[in-house]
Order: C-alpha cells, then structure tokens, then sequence
C-alpha cells in the first residue's frame, strides 16, 4: 500500500472522482501533464462527491466568507490529488510540490487571498509532510473565474520515473 494512500485513510481524506463537466462544456486538455520528471497541473477547483463543482459560488469576501474560501481550497486541493492519482497511478510518485497558484474570485476590496489559498498550502503540508510538501506559491484575486468558482488552483510536482 501506497504510504501517501495509507495517510489519505488516515486523515479520513476522500479524493473525488473525475470532474464532471457542466452540461455543454468541453475540456479540450489534460489535467495532469506529465513531461519527464514534471507533472504540471491544469488549472482546478473544488468538487462535489459526484465530481460536479462544490459550492459556495461567487466572490470570496462578499457572497463567499474567508472561511468559505479556505474550505473551498482545501476541496480543490483534493481534486488536484485525485487528477495527480489518476495521472501517476500512486501519489508516492510525488518527490516535491515545486509551486502552487492559487487564484481567489474576490470581491472589491477584499485583499486576503493568501488566507484563503492556505486551505490547499495546509492540505499539502498535512498530507506529503513538511519536506515534500514544501512549495514556492503565489495567491491572488482575480474579477471573476469560470463557472463563478470562488477558488481555482493549478500547480506543478516533481515526479520519480514510474517503475
């Protein structure tokens, strides 16, 4: 068994399903790219158990709180752990996340971005430990993003060769 599955089961942490597009809606890319020892990650926000996008919608600091958008991240976070899953077949794969950007849906004035992408930073740190967890990362606040996500992350991982 896999050591970042068993720590998964541990922090009873449920990795989502494919994300199931919003009717009339084509992805035309990967999710995960893997080029040599990198895995780059599109761009992903939280999911539901069904693999639909969770809620709340909208912008964080008005129809979204803070709290909300931590919460929200920590979703997306594990649906960037499940596309890493499908994409490497074992997140043990994972030698080192390298970067996380973290866009927030904000609301004008609201300037706590960096609080509310620490729900997906934490969840690294809590899973892959201090080490491999450790990231360089950016959050900031974007006018609006797809489908009225409060939160949208895209990342990239170095890779061991699979064997």
């Amino acid at each position: 068994m896999s050591r970042i599955a068993d720590r998964l089961r541990e922090l009873e942490l449920v990795l989502p399903p494919p994300i199931q597009a919003p009717p009339g809606v084509v992805f035309p890319f990967q999710f995960v790219r893997v080029v040599g020892t990198r895995a780059v990650i599109s761009g992903h926000g939280p999911q539901n158990a069904d693999g639909s996008f969770a809620g709340p919608f909208g912008q964080v600091g008005a129809a979204v709180s803070q709290a909300e958008g931590y919460a929200l991240a920590r979703r997306t976070g594990l649906a960037i752990l499940a596309s890493l899953t499908r994409a490497l077949g074992d997140l043990d794969r994972v030698t080192a996340w390298t970067r996380v950007f973290g866009m927030v849906n904000s609301a004008p004035g609201f300037n706590q971005h960096p609080s509310v992408i620490n729900g997906m930073s934490d969840l690294i740190i809590e899973v892959f430990g201090p080490v491999v967890g450790a990231h360089a990362r950016s959050a900031v606040g974007m006018a609006g993003l797809p489908f009225d996500l409060a939160v949208e992350i895209e990342g990239e991982v170095e890779i061991a060769p699979a064997t």
